[in-house]
């Protein structure tokens, strides 16, 4: 018996959204360093403009389409810890009238007086720590030069192994000035720098908490 499509629908809509959900993140495998310009060679020509290199100069990045050696050199470390202890304590006594200079009591036990106490304390702690290292090489292109004379480089590197992949991005503004040499610069002088590392595939996938334990999990939850 076929099922009414008002009850398949909404069947349909559930199982999308659970499908949504259990699905780990997409990793961009199209990103790629965006088109370059260059203008074209002079044919027959002895000198050609953007391609001059001084004699006592480096061959180092300097013009769009060329390529630097970025050293990964990132290390952060961060701690944050405190602690509150606060007490309160208050007591008042009302005593009783007298009456002919004695108080009033049933059976021998005043009756009349009266006391109040009220103690509070709260004790309080937390700490937190984070730090992270990443170490290594990537080659970047240079995809503008800026109009006074930076650089914006963009590279990445995907290694496939062989429970998944893993990639390296990084992009950012560098300065002429201090690329090396040997055409390299450290990470830390890359200004606005978008230094990324992630994968996909079985072992990033293992990594990862299930549908259930991201909901229970979640801010949003009052408990």
């Amino acid at each position: 018996m076929n099922m009414p499509v008002r009850h398949t629908l909404p069947v349909a809509l559930l199982a999308a959204w659970l499908a949504g959900c259990a699905s780990s993140p997409a990793v961009d495998d199209d990103w790629q360093v965006e088109d370059l310009t260059v203008a074209p060679a002079m044919n027959g020509a002895i000198y050609q403009a953007g391609r001059d290199v001084a004699l006592f100069e480096n061959a180092v990045a300097r013009n769009v389409g060329d390529l630097v050696v970025i050293r990964l050199a990132e290390q952060t470390q961060a701690s944050k810890s405190a602690t509150t202890t606060t007490k309160k304590s208050t007591s008042a006594d009302l005593p009783g009238p007298t009456i002919a200079g004695r108080p009033v009591t049933v059976n021998g036990t005043p009756v009349l007086q009266m006391g109040m106490e009220n103690e509070s304390e709260f004790n309080g702690s937390g700490s937190s720590a984070q730090s992270n290292r990443l170490r290594g090489e990537i080659s970047a292109t240079v995809v503008r030069r800026l109009a006074n004379g930076n650089l914006v480089v963009r590279g990445q590197k995907w290694l496939t192994l062989n429970q998944g992949s893993e990639y390296v991005r990084v992009e950012g503004v560098i300065r002429p000035i201090d690329i090396q040499p040997d055409n390299t610069i450290e990470s830390w002088k890359v200004a606005n720098a978008r230094i990324g590392y992630g994968g996909k595939g079985s072992l990033a996938d293992a990594n990862k908490p299930g549908l259930l334990a991201r909901f229970f999990n979640s801010p949003l939850m009052p408990f």
